[in-house]
């Protein structure tokens, strides 16, 4: 796909991988609509930054917002080509301790919200001749943390969701998946976190934004790959 031209939505777009994800794009002459829920000093700096895009505000858990973002974006920017799935919440919730409200909100940002965007920006996507589409999920969805699981129920979820939609919509939509590792440390680590990360990752770092980058790019420009899963973690699951 050529970018130059094309339009896309980033979710969570305006902070971290997806501030980077926004800038790689718009440098590459894509309009992109900034997705975000609080960080709106962050979405509206980042759009002054990248000619021809716009800011979208909306919390992904509610049914209503997800419809409304979709309708924005097609509205402004006149169209949409391309998809990313980035907003997510990574909250500690033990198994053994989780509640429904607690299992119900993982899943709804991290699994219901980008299935239904993926869905329904497929169907809009396919009218208008067709676009792609990157669902981001995580590396460790195979060794997951109980302390995490809803969140790592609802990225398994995704992948699956990636390679159904893959399915359903080719050859029209392209459907793949990012799965990052250790990319960025938490706004608020631990002063030993990179030292930890170091121990357990044959690249010996954390991966930076510009991995995620070089992944989104070459998933949107090779037009004979769908339902693949592309995992950025500089070999962490190897230990």
């Amino acid at each position: 796909m050529e970018l130059d031209g094309r339009r896309a939505l980033v979710t969570g777009g305006a902070r971290r991988i997806g501030r980077a994800l926004c800038l790689a794009l718009a440098e590459r002459g894509v309009r992109v609509a900034v997705h975000y829920r609080r960080s709106e000093t962050e979405a509206r700096e980042l759009v002054a930054a990248c000619p021809g895009s716009v800011a979208v505000q909306g919390d992904l858990r509610e049914p209503d917002a997800r419809e409304r973002i979709l309708e924005t974006t097609w509205d402004q920017l006149g169209g949409l080509d391309i998809l990313v799935n980035n907003a997510a919440s990574w909250v500690r919730r033990p198994a053994a301790t989780v509640d429904l409200l607690g299992w119900e909100e993982d899943l709804a940002l991290n699994l219901t919200a980008p299935f239904f965007l993926a869905r329904d920006g497929a169907l809009r996507m396919q009218a208008t001749g067709g676009g792609v589409i990157v669902n981001l999920t995580d590396w460790a969805i195979a060794r997951p943390r109980p302390e995490y699981l809803p969140y790592y129920v609802a990225k398994a979820g995704l992948a699956a969701a990636t390679a159904g939609l893959a399915r359903e919509f080719a050859p029209k939509i392209r459907v793949n998946a990012i799965a990052p590792g250790p990319i960025l440390p938490p706004d608020e680590a631990a002063p030993d976190l990179e030292q930890r990360v170091r121990s357990v990752t044959p690249m010996n770092r954390f991966g930076g934004t510009e991995s995620v980058v070089s992944a989104l790019l070459f998933l949107i420009g090779n037009d004979f790959v769908t339902g693949e899963t592309v995992t950025i973690d500089g070999g962490r699951h190897l230990r």
